[in-house]
């Protein structure tokens, strides 16, 4: 049962170029780092003009409707390359170094919590601005095309009951308003497993090789031929679920250096660190299958002394509640 006070949705915003690299190893749909972060640009900008009421937003729920990567297959090429911006001249006539950029168009569905009470008016209000605001913004680094017309692209103010049998009945409208699309959410209980199971033939493998095990195709003997017992098949073996490496945030690898000490950084009146990324595992489900808000909100997690700065998502906590 969630301790927020209502839920706002952003429903099928239109994202034009968003980035699609968003990790060293992988390439795709954005982490959910820039999700977080657009939520949390967006709750500084309304702040400002709102009321002592107002106390922030929460998670933030992510559902695809659409992914378009911009990516083509060269003739006689077995890969795929993105589509690449052709970098204008420089003063020796000689086009500049590209740094290879990954870009995708989505269309995808936002709902996040909101802290405070706010009644009938002020939620108007809220709405009102922050639609005036969004279309302003960048998401995942990508340009957020101008609002469709009609009532399903119209974004909703959802005031949740204290109780939990009112806020699941509100959970269940809203899931079907985000159909058709896709859920992404975390499973590191799959990761977990695997990492046990391939630990127990082998206890030198890691994270990493689970990651990399869930991850992709494994083709391996299935099972004999009917046709010909003496005969073995080979098939992919099948996961679970739509199963994706997802960059979930970031891991220091050196000290919190103070404010200014480290050259050339962004801001130089906060504390710096150099880190790297965090990878998880994550499923994409149908929004029908969750059975409560928090199996969709993914929530900032930051712990300086550890070292870890990242999103985490509560599904496999919440799973032994979920219906089909």
């Amino acid at each position: 049962m969630t301790n927020s006070s209502a839920l706002i949705v952003l429903p099928r915003l239109q994202v034009q170029n968003a980035n699609a690299v968003s990790g060293p190893l992988t390439w795709g749909f954005p982490s959910p780092t820039a999700f977080a972060g657009f939520v949390h640009a967006l709750e500084r900008r309304v702040a400002v003009e709102l009321d002592d009421e107002f106390k922030g937003f929460g998670g933030v729920g992510i559902i695809c409707h659409k992914f378009e990567p911009q990516v083509c297959k060269p003739e006689g090429k077995y890969t795929q390359v993105f589509q690449l911006t052709r970098n204008p001249l420089g003063k020796d006539s000689k086009t500049a170094a590209i740094v290879e950029e990954g870009r995708a168009h989505l269309e995808v569905s936002l709902v996040f919590s909101v802290f405070g009470y706010l009644d009938e008016e002020e939620s108007d209000d809220l709405i009102e601005k922050l639609m005036g605001i969004v279309h302003t913004m960048r998401l995942a680094g990508g340009s957020l095309l101008p609002q469709r017309t009609g009532k399903r692209y119209n974004a909703q103010y959802l005031p949740l009951a204290h109780d939990k049998v009112s806020q699941d009945e509100t959970f269940r409208n809203l899931r079907r308003r985000l159909l058709p699309g896709f859920a992404l959410v975390q499973r590191e209980d799959y990761l977990q497993t695997r990492l046990a199971e391939m630990q127990a033939d082998d206890h030198q493998a890691n994270a990493l090789d689970a990651l990399m095990d869930l991850s992709r195709l494994n083709i391996e003997p299935d099972q004999p031929n009917p046709d010909n017992p003496d005969e073995t098949q080979w098939g992919v073996r099948k996961h679970p679920g739509w199963l994706v490496p997802v960059p979930v945030g970031y891991a220091a690898i050196s000290p919190l250096y103070p404010a200014g000490e480290v050259a050339n950084a962004r801001d130089n009146g906060t504390p710096f660190r150099f880190v790297e990324n965090l990878y998880s595992l994550g499923e994409w489900v149908s929004p029908h299958r969750l059975a409560t808000l928090e199996q969709l909100l993914w929530h900032q997690d930051a712990d300086a002394e550890q070292g870890l700065y990242r999103c985490i998502n509560h599904y496999a906590k919440h799973l032994t509640n979920t219906t089909i």
